[in-house]
């Protein structure tokens, strides 16, 4: 019971501490809305359209708590010492993580909330309440293996370090995954690319569970995704074992 009131406590505390930096929380949370609202209300290009981008822009509002969640401030404080604080303390290293996860769930959550709203409201987008409910629990699944990237790039960067990649990393996942612009209408090369990112595969679930039209391997991509998340994992261990070496 004392572990759990600790783990509540540092989620509590990892929560009220990114609403009180709106540096952080402004662009993770308006820039996936803002974005969502001008491609798939503003320019929708066609009546199907809001519904495809839903399902594809509802995995980039969780990218950005993800890798900037993780990645910034796990660089921010692993710098400014707070990391060998924690390590001389009683609380546990899956604590610290567990606690950074849960507030990037609910940020991310937050951000899906915006999203569904506009589409559901402004966009037309009607979906059984099943389907809504499969989308959010798929877009926020998603959000794990980019906490593990955002990870690794917290241990293996100083603070100025993983803002720069952290920015890089987030747009290339975004743009060459397919989250705005679909990747049927990119070059072959492109394509082929694609297909080695988390984002393409998260966009293709998500896109098979909304019912968006075209013919997906799901288990294919579920598969793929879940090796992904393994080989971040380890390469979050070991860029964490190789900063406290």
């Amino acid at each position: 019971m004392s572990r759990l009131n600790a783990f509540v406590t540092e989620a509590g505390a990892e929560i009220f501490k990114a609403l009180r930096a709106p540096e952080f929380l402004l662009p993770t949370l308006l820039m996936p809305v803002a974005f969502f609202s001008l491609f798939g209300i503003v320019l929708p290009g066609s009546s199907q359209n809001t519904a495809y981008l839903l399902a594809t822009f509802g995995v980039f509002a969780v990218m950005g708590p993800a890798v900037f969640g993780f990645g910034v401030a796990v660089a921010n404080e692993r710098e400014r010492g707070w990391l060998d604080i924690k390590r001389a303390s009683p609380a546990s290293g899956a604590s610290y993580i567990g606690a950074k996860l849960v507030a990037t769930l609910c940020f991310a959550a937050l951000a899906l909330a915006l999203i569904y709203a506009i589409a559901g409201f402004v966009g037309g987008v009607g979906l059984p309440r099943s389907v809504w409910f499969g989308l959010l629990a798929t877009h926020l699944a998603g959000a794990i293996p980019f906490a593990l990237i955002g990870l690794t790039l917290g241990f293996a960067f100083n603070a100025n370090g993983a803002i720069a990649i952290s920015n890089i990393v987030f747009l290339a996942l975004a743009a060459l995954g397919g989250l705005w612009i679909p990747v049927m209408v990119f070059p072959a090369a492109l394509q082929r690319f694609a297909s080695a990112l988390p984002s393409f595969h998260l966009a293709e679930i998500a896109l098979a569970v909304s019912g968006a039209p075209g013919e997906r391997a799901v288990m294919m991509h579920v598969a793929v995704v879940a090796g992904m998340t393994v080989l971040f994992a380890i390469t979050a261990l070991w860029t964490w074992r190789r900063q406290n070496a």
